[in-house]
């Protein structure tokens, strides 16, 4: 009898990070592509690689990030993963960074978006409803 399709190992899609760590620790940088492959699993993509930018870029086209273009043009390559937008770098080189991943065709994912962490947190208040004032008994 034929296993159930469920039984058969599937592959998601695949993911590459991309991590820019300037003068980093190596505990940071280890708990950096945790979080990496901890998204690709609880999202159900393969992490194929990380590529990890060590220096300060101060232009786009670093080695790093050229040769995470270079796989984004494999067939069958889902997205770019990173932990928040910052590793693209600085803002203008971000923005480029952007545009070409983008040209690309794939996805970009983030692990934290930091758009919504700037989100004012929400005030309201639920009601405990041992705070909610008392019934008359006669009522």
């Amino acid at each position: 009898m034929e296993p159930l399709t469920e039984h058969r190992p599937v592959h998601g899609p695949i993911v590459y990070g991309f991590l820019r760590l300037p003068k980093t620790a190596a505990a940071r940088q280890t708990a950096l592509t945790g979080a990496l492959a901890e998204y690709c699993r609880s999202h159900e993509l393969v992490l194929g690689g990380i590529f990890i930018e060590r220096g300060s870029a101060t232009s786009a086209p670093s080695a790093a990030f050229t040769g995470l273009l270079d796989v984004l043009d494999l067939p069958d390559v889902y997205g770019v993963v990173l932990p928040t937008a910052s590793h693209l770098g600085p803002k203008p080189i971000a923005a480029e960074r952007r545009r070409e991943i983008a040209g690309s065709g794939v996805r970009l994912m983030f692990v934290r978006d930091n758009r919504t962490s700037r989100r004012p947190p929400n005030r309201s208040r639920r009601r405990n409803p041992s705070s909610a004032p008392a019934l008359d008994a006669e009522t």
